[in-house]
């Protein structure tokens, strides 16, 4: 089983249908912010929100700043889809909470110069993308071979591919293909994350951090990885630098049981024993029956006692 979970499928020109419901409806807020590669925000850009367990959603649009804002949601697992004409469009997922305060979500769209985006292209990018949802990866990467093939100017859809091959447990032939993003575009943050999630699923933890320490710590939005990067700094000892990773985790993830447990004994490490047993008190709400809870048990119960 691999260790990391690489990012959700960035390229979907086609999210879920939105249903016009109530469902979405609680008492939730999130906002967020949508840049181009240079870091200047979009104005106009669509954003989708639509929540799987009220099976309905909504759209916004980004203002003058790039800044959009969604009030009044329920919590749970999202899908939300951004858009701009002349942008290749981003499709992420992420658990929003009802009554915790989420953290911003930022996105980047890619500007694609010279780039008509015609029914025929979004339909075939739906298809790659429906081909790597159902497991399909060699005919997806097909797809996305087919799309380059017609449309240099999507040379992005190579991170796709790396996707692909990383699924495959294919690693090094996915670093080729995030290595082809990154000849056009050395500062693109998924690119250099997947390159070191290859290292760290190779068993080469000094060269995977070596990556990941490419990325400003403010532009890591994937608990994963930052999960990751914060596991490869404990093992060697960075317990300061490892806490920012793992409590950013878990911000961004309130139930990642992995990051809860690490933080908390980042924290113990530390000699930060009230930090400690907050961490792990959160912890059991999520895992309650397990050895580790067990364990996080008698950690309170020492720490306390102190």
């Amino acid at each position: 089983m691999k260790k990391i979970a690489i990012l959700s499928l960035i390229l979907a020109f086609i999210g879920c249908t939105l249903a016009y419901g109530q469902g979405y409806k609680g008492k939730g807020r999130v906002k967020g912010l949508v840049t181009d590669q240079h870091g200047n925000p979009i104005e106009g850009a669509t954003v989708k929100l639509y929540c799987e367990r009220g099976a309905s959603g909504f759209e916004l649009t980004t203002d003058d700043k790039g800044e959009w804002r969604a009030n009044y949601i329920r919590g749970g697992p999202y899908d939300i889809d951004f858009e701009k004409l002349g942008y290749m469009p981003k499709k992420i997922n992420v658990n929003l909470s009802e009554f915790g305060k989420n953290p911003d979500i930022e996105v980047t769209l890619q500007k694609m110069e010279g780039l008509i985006v015609t029914p025929e292209l979004k339909e075939d990018l739906k298809k790659g993308n429906d081909l790597y949802d159902q497991g399909n990866y060699e005919g997806a990467i097909q797809a996305y071979q087919s799309i380059i093939a017609e449309n240099p100017e999507t040379y992005v859809l190579y991170r796709n591919i790396g996707n692909c091959y990383f699924q495959m447990e294919d690693f090094e032939k996915a670093e080729e293909y995030y290595l082809k993003v990154l000849e056009k575009e050395p500062d693109d943050t998924e690119s250099i994350i997947g390159v070191g999630n290859t290292y760290a699923n190779r068993g080469q933890n000094e060269k995977a951090l070596e990556w990941y320490n490419k990325i400003a710590f403010e532009n890591i939005a994937d608990p994963m990885v930052l999960y990751n990067i914060g596991s490869n700094l404990y093992s060697q000892g960075q317990h300061q630098e490892a806490l920012k990773y793992y409590k950013k985790a878990v911000e961004l993830k309130g139930d990642f049981q992995d990051a809860l447990y690490y933080l908390g004994l980042v924290n113990l490490t530390l000699g930060n024993n009230q930090d400690a047993i907050d961490v792990f008190e959160e912890y059991l709400k999520h895992d309650t029956d397990s050895g580790r809870a067990d364990q996080v048990r008698n950690f309170i119960q020492f720490l306390k006692k102190k």
